[in-house]
């Protein structure tokens, strides 16, 4: 090799390019001067920070994977899982919610739309005027797709929806306003789902309830959405009747990808408490991290949160956002990691004692946010059956 050539050494997997630097600058400045003072609050108060959000939007973060030329970032999977990563050290809750809009509406609507359907939706979706979201899960239909209720007729320049669906993230912004646009996945026929863009407005369509008290994430807004005879013009249809299996899977492996990052975050927030702690904290005369039963705490954390993050960068390099094939890599490391950064957490919290168990260290709070990446966007269990499909079909990928 040439001395003159950068060595293949010298690659950074985690921001491989200029413009993957300059990314990750721009999140240590917001994460650290914007996201980590309001984190503790808007969590404790269930609230959704439409001012940090719309800040995100300056940043060119909303459209963070839409090209350059239609107002975007014109970025990758590595730069989504990036930005996931960064604000899940602070605050998963709002990482959750613009994961939500970027990835579930933003990035699903820019690679499944029309020149003609993105003209007056995307710049106000990447600006962050409007605030989106995906509608899939229903209360008798989740991992079970095919086994949605909601139904779309069509009548005459209209299609006709009606359904609910549950837990829908950024379903609502406070207790009554819902979210401006959401993709809606509703059924046309016998196994077949279709997409719509339903808007903020359209009649019929409402809030049904916001959903409170949950475990954690409880600085992005859950909402159950009511479809009353809701009335969407045919040209808000994605595609043909039947089309949106694919539209779902091609989605589907960079929101578990990014899932996974939100872990990634979580962990090595908890990671750097853990270890911060173990320094300044004594007993029997020498610092906790003297002692045998922290040492393993923090080394296995340390081993298991790297393999991970070497695991979800590798994927996200490989991954290309305009079609499918990476499933079950995209799969595993939701698996892996979303486990790991529970675990971690609970080691955490185990190290700090009874200080880990209060709000101050934020520990409990990240612990509480790391179960839904175990449900949220395919549970464990789904990944488990399509990794174990993937890889009986296909023994190659095994090594790969």
């Amino acid at each position: 090799m040439s001395h003159s050539q950068p060595s293949w050494r010298e690659m950074d997997l985690f921001a491989p390019t200029d413009e993957h630097r300059m990314l990750a600058a721009t999140m240590r400045e917001y994460v650290a001067n914007e996201v980590e003072p309001q984190a503790a609050a808007y969590n404790r108060d269930e609230k959704f920070n439409l001012a940090l959000f719309r800040r995100a939007g300056e940043l060119g973060l909303l459209g963070l994977t839409v090209p350059v030329e239609e107002g975007g970032a014109g970025l990758d999977a590595v730069a989504a899982v990036a930005v996931c990563e960064a604000l899940s050290t602070s605050d998963p809750g709002f990482a959750l919610a613009y994961m939500a809009h970027s990835i579930l509406f933003v990035n699903n609507f820019y690679f499944n739309s029309s020149a003609e359907q993105r003209a007056p939706i995307l710049p106000r979706v990447i600006s962050g005027d409007w605030i989106g979201g995906m509608c899939m899960t229903e209360p008798e239909a989740g991992t079970d797709v095919l086994g949605m209720q909601t139904t779309a007729v069509r009548d005459g320049d209209h299609y006709v929806l009606n359904g609910r669906k549950i837990f829908i993230t950024n379903g609502a912004i406070d207790d009554t306003t819902l979210g401006d646009v959401f993709l809606v996945y509703a059924t046309t026929g016998e196994r077949k789902i279709t997409t719509f863009v339903v808007e903020k407005g359209f009649p019929g369509f409402s809030v049904g309830q916001r959903l409170k008290e949950k475990l954690g994430m409880r600085a992005s807004m859950t909402a159950e959405l009511v479809f009353d005879d809701c009335r969407v013009p045919v040209p808000y249809r994605l595609g043909e009747e039947g089309q949106s299996s694919i539209h779902m899977m091609r989605n589907l492996e960079i929101e578990r990808l990014t899932l996974a990052a939100m872990s990634l975050g979580i962990a090595e927030r908890c990671m750097r408490v853990m270890v911060e702690y173990a320094n300044q904290r004594k007993a029997f005369g020498v610092p906790i991290r003297e002692h045998g039963q922290i040492q393993r705490h923090i080394a296995e954390s340390y081993a298991e949160y790297k393999a991970c993050r070497c695991y979800v960068y590798e994927t996200a390099r490989k991954l290309d956002l305009g079609s499918s094939g990476n499933r079950v890599d995209a799969d595993g490391t939701k698996l892996l990691t979303s486990r790991v950064a529970k675990e971690i957490a609970d080691r955490a919290i185990q190290v700090l004692g009874g200080y880990g168990y209060m709000g101050e260290y934020t520990v409990e709070r990240l612990w509480r946010d790391a179960k839904l990446l175990e449900i949220g966007g395919g549970t464990l269990e789904a990944h488990q059956k399509n990794i174990t499909k993937d890889l009986s079909r296909s023994p190659e990928l095994i090594g790969a």
